[in-house]
């Protein structure tokens, strides 16, 4: 037999109603367990697959999570999922998870399937800077986390890293190691808050040690390590060159080094480098990576307990809305300098 089986195979089977052997799935306390035992080993035998679109609908609960990321080849988001999946797997949820590649059309469509696929809840870290497409997802009363990138919205629950602690941290770093002429690369759309913020973090140091903000070093780039080399040859062809770059990506941050060592550059004799969300690779590097720890897998963790304890485990009031920060970490290695 096939997933083709259905209610009324079964009850041919077993001589009695359709009806009846839909109740039996169900769960109904109106059939007895000897006739619920008898349709779940022929359902069970015949290969029957309840349709769980039709559950969905009727029961309004599918046990789908949505899960939208801008892309998962990267540790930190596949861990984030990991996260997410291990406190919510234990709760009889399954996860479909969806890639916006960091396009808002690509992320709205990612909306628009999750909806059509009646998810009980959509977790985001999203690439938008409108609100439109998120808002939908509220107009049709489906819960919405926001983790890593967020936007301002009323009854919705977040869990972020403080990226502008995070910002402030490695540059502090870097001052405190001698470095003088600190470039930064954004590494993000500034648009969205988490590279805003580590840009205020990185602004804010600079003026708490008396070091001039200067526009011409600080980049715009995506994260990638080719940006990371395109970076260096943008900040190397200026008048005054940098003595450290604070990358708000591990990836950039790779390229960086890569074409610093291409121009016989020594790092971080001559020029300091640190990256942002402790990526494996930065560990695994003959020359590694000082960077900051977004600590991925607790970010998942604690976003799905957000959701369960607001109403996705029928524990509380569904319109309780969390606002969940957690604490960077430097974790330093060998592309900076030791404090003196």
């Amino acid at each position: 037999m096939n997933n083709k089986v259905t209610i009324y195979d079964i009850a041919k089977e077993l001589n009695i109603t359709a009806a009846t052997v839909s109740r039996a799935l169900n769960g109904n306390p109106n059939i007895s367990e000897k006739t619920r035992n008898k349709v779940l080993a022929k359902a069970n035998e015949m290969d029957y697959k309840q349709n769980k679109l039709a559950l969905a609908l009727k029961s309004g609960k599918s046990n789908y999570i949505g899960v939208i990321v801008p892309r998962i080849n990267t540790n930190f988001f596949g861990s984030v999922i990991r996260g997410l999946e291990e406190e919510l797997n234990a709760k009889g949820y399954s996860i479909i998870i969806c890639q916006s590649h960091n396009d808002e059309k690509q992320e709205a469509k990612n909306i628009e399937t999750l909806i059509d696929s009646h998810v009980d809840a959509i977790f985001i870290s999203s690439s938008s800077k409108s609100s439109t497409a998120l808002q939908k997802i509220l107009d049709s009363k489906i819960p919405l986390i926001f983790f890593d990138r967020r936007k301002i919205m009323d009854n919705v629950s977040s869990v972020t890293i403080d990226d502008y602690a995070g910002g402030y941290l490695a540059t502090k770093h870097l001052i405190d190691t001698g470095c003088k002429k600190i470039a930064h690369i954004v590494s993000g759309p500034i648009e969205l808050e988490i590279f805003r913020e580590r840009h205020r973090g990185y602004q804010q140091a600079l003026a708490d040690h008396n070091i001039d903000y200067r526009k011409e070093w600080v980049l715009k780039t995506n994260s990638s390590i080719e940006e990371g080399k395109r970076a260096v040859d943008i900040l190397f062809s200026l008048p005054e060159k940098p003595d450290a770059i604070f990358s708000a990506s591990d990836f950039v941050a790779l390229g960086a080094i890569q074409e610093l060592q291409a121009r016989n550059i020594k790092v971080p004799d001559e020029v300091s480098v640190i990256g942002f969300a402790n990526e494996p690779f930065t560990d695994f590097l003959e020359l590694s990576i000082t960077t900051v720890d977004q600590f991925p897998l607790e970010m998942g963790k604690t976003a799905a307990r957000v959701y369960l304890t607001q109403g996705g485990n029928g524990e509380e009031d569904g319109n309780i809305q969390r606002k969940v920060v957690l604490e960077p970490k430097l974790i330093l290695r060998k592309s900076t300098k030791n404090i003196q």
